[in-house]
């Protein structure tokens, strides 16, 4: 069978983006040209935008990579993503490698906000290219179910960062004694079943008075280097309750890995090795981070124990579906 053609995609990207969509077009060069806006803003604040070569892109696959890091940048994206379907172009793709509110998916008494649908709903007006509704390319959102939040308009494309941490796992010297760990039990659920070739250990949090406490529930980390798999990791403050559980129960060795390192405040300092404190905190051998998150990367650089492990190559494969 003839091999199928690569499609010619123009990827525009944020500002904050840039580094990782240099990556993406790097990785294939021959299919995916970068293009340009010029972000720019009146005296007020509010963006006063361009796209360049607007007339040049007509009947052209069109892709946009997003970063929602925080509120005050999203609606300048979303005024470029309402338009660049408008001109045209033969389809748009819409890369939103971390879904910023996918952990605040439902409600859990009355009078509680659910952002998550919120979201879904605004990403579900991009208005249609000619050649259809727009594919929205996100990785490891915090739940599966947040598909049926979008409206027809726009057609989820969940991907995930678990074969970048499983080729970065069979590169350590010590790959045939893995364990892979799980903080709680959605974990387990999300991940496991790509994981499986592992053998596991599941923690749980318990209520005990007004803490939440972090239990081995199942499992032997006993002599393993033990990896802790999560979607995303805010403060941090779970990771390193397992981590001390999982050394109690004689570990030799801690890491984790999460696909998005949000780390708001720069919690992630409470994991560097450089961090003057005594403590488990400095005891994770390997902490893996994808590049979702772009301000992260860019605050954390090589600080060890972090080490990103990029999506430029799988975004640029997703381009191509």
């Amino acid at each position: 069978m003839e091999k199928c053609k690569e499609k010619k995609v123009l990827l525009f990207y944020c500002v904050e983006s840039e580094d990782l969509a240099r990556k993406v077009a790097a990785s294939q060069s021959d299919s995916i040209q970068l293009q340009s806006i010029n972000w720019r803003s009146f005296d007020d604040g509010f963006p006063n935008l361009f796209i360049n070569n607007a007339q040049d892109i007509r009947g052209q696959h069109v892709a946009f990579l997003a970063s929602f890091s925080s509120p005050a940048v999203i609606f300048e994206q979303l005024s470029v993503i309402f338009a660049l379907p408008r001109l045209f172009v033969a389809s748009f793709t819409l890369v939103l490698p971390f879904f910023p509110t996918g952990s605040f998916e439902r409600m859990e008494e009355e009078g509680d906000v659910a952002t998550a649908f919120t979201m879904a709903r605004i990403l579900s007006n991009i208005p249609i290219s000619r050649g259809g509704p727009t594919s929205l390319v996100i990785y490891d959102i915090h739940a599966l179910q947040e598909r049926f939040y979008f409206g027809d308009h726009v057609l989820p494309c969940f991907e995930t960062g678990i074969p970048l941490l499983k080729q970065r796992l069979d590169q350590l010297p010590d790959a045939d004694n893995i364990v892979v760990a799980f903080p709680d039990d959605g974990a387990w659920k999300r991940f496991y079943k790509q994981l499986q070739h592992y053998p596991m250990v599941v923690c749980t949090k318990v209520r005990e008075g007004d803490k939440r406490i972090v239990r081995l529930k199942e499992g032997n980390p006993a002599g393993r280097h033990v990896v802790i798999v999560d979607d995303l990791v805010q403060s941090g403050g779970t990771l390193i309750e397992c981590q001390k559980v999982l050394a109690a129960h004689g570990a030799t060795k801690v890491s984790a890995f999460v696909t998005h390192g949000v780390f708001p405040k720069r919690s992630w300092e409470r994991f560097t090795s450089c961090n003057e404190k005594e403590g488990s905190e400095r005891a994770f051998s390997y902490f893996w981070i994808t590049d979702s998150c772009s301000h992260t990367v860019k605050a954390i650089g090589d600080r060890a124990p972090f080490e990103v492990l990029s999506l430029a190559g799988s975004i640029a494969d997703a381009l191509q579906i």
